[in-house]
């Protein structure tokens, strides 16, 4: 196991910046996912730390040594990619196997650690197999497998599920999470799906325009958010931003100092129905979404803002009239003030 620092890295692509000024420290053993949007960086990032890149400015360590100018198989890293890239002519154990003959491993160590890992990720009945006879989301165990069979201090991954269907994405990302339990190790996950970074992580590295927005854990990302990015990118379905006029109850009772154009946050869990129009946010439904567990109401108030709102499985107020009109208390306990200009949350 090994920790990780990056200090203040930088890394273009002739003149287009990728990433700005870079700092993080990520602890030995703990498990980061990096998040965001495409473009925003995470991946070139989680390959400079794998030396798959180089950076133009700043350092990487890993356990307290500087590994900029070393090669990709001295850092002690092992990364599992978006594609399996399994060899299609050799079975699954020679696959797991391949990196250590060729580093010149020992026959009884490499049955070894191939038996262990294996064992760990349910793979020990199909070593004899070829890839061809497995199903996506045991080729990505298998590719996951022959990682762990270097013993690697960290472990990389980049968007790993991305190629998995529904199912097989649940079923793999919780023998990630097993994995980690198991092992202890180093992990650092890519991902542009909040929902894998919200399972996964310990904590949460949100990227935007090559630049960390805000890192903390997933609790803390969902519920004190540190701007409008951030806000609307974790949590699913996403966070609802109103205007003061859509809210005026909600306004007349908090004496702060508010600038006009203000923006209020609300989760749509956070909002509750209502017979008392005056009270809250009134919108007409759009469209309902039934989801079995509960409802997805979308509705638009008069002012033209889109919102969301869960609503119980069984409440009528989950109908599907397109022409009723709905209103919503606000939890005033879990509001969100964001400053207009510079995106940032006030409270």
């Amino acid at each position: 196991m090994a920790s990780v620092t990056i200090d203040k890295v930088q890394k273009s692509f002739g003149e287009q910046v990728v990433l700005h000024d870079i700092e993080l420290q990520i602890a030995d053993g703990e498990f980061v996912v990096f998040v965001g949007p495409s473009g925003c960086g995470k991946s070139t990032l989680l390959r400079l730390i794998a030396g798959l890149e180089t950076n133009n400015a700043g350092s990487i360590s890993i356990d307290g040594q500087i590994v900029d100018n070393i090669a990709p198989s001295k850092r002690g890293v092992s990364m599992v990619f978006q594609s399996y890239a399994l060899y299609p002519h050799m079975t699954v154990f020679n696959n797991m196997a391949f990196g250590l003959k060729q580093a010149g491993t020992p026959r009884a160590e490499i049955k070894k650690r191939v038996s262990h890992a294996a064992d760990v990720l349910g793979l020990t009945s199909l070593l004899k197999r070829s890839p061809r006879a497995l199903s996506g989301g045991q080729r990505q165990r298998v590719a996951i497998g022959r990682a762990i069979v270097r013993e690697p201090r960290v472990f990389l991954f980049d968007e790993p599920l991305s190629n998995l269907d529904a199912a097989l994405r649940n079923q793999t990302r919780l023998e990630i999470m097993r994995l980690h339990q198991r092992l202890g190790t180093t992990m650092i996950y890519v991902t542009h799906d909040q929902i894998e970074a919200m399972t996964l992580a310990d904590r949460i590295v949100v990227l935007k325009d090559g630049r960390i927005e805000q890192s903390g854990s997933p609790q803390t990302l969902y519920h004190e958010p540190a701007n409008l990015f951030v806000a609307s990118f974790i949590g699913s379905p996403t966070m609802n931003f109103f205007k003061l006029t859509d809210l005026p109850d909600l306004v007349n009772r908090h004496t702060q100092s508010l600038k006009e154009n203000t923006i209020i946050g609300v989760r749509p869990e956070h909002l509750s129905v209502t017979p008392d129009s005056r009270k809250g946010v009134t919108g007409n439904l759009e469209l309902t979404e039934n989801l079995g567990e509960y409802t997805l109401a979308h509705l638009i108030t008069e002012q033209g803002t889109h919102f969301t709102a869960k609503v119980g499985r069984n409440s009528s107020d989950a109908s599907t009239d397109m022409t009723k009109s709905l209103s919503f208390t606000v939890d005033d306990n879990n509001v969100h003030w964001f400053d207009p200009d510079s995106g940032l949350r006030l409270r």
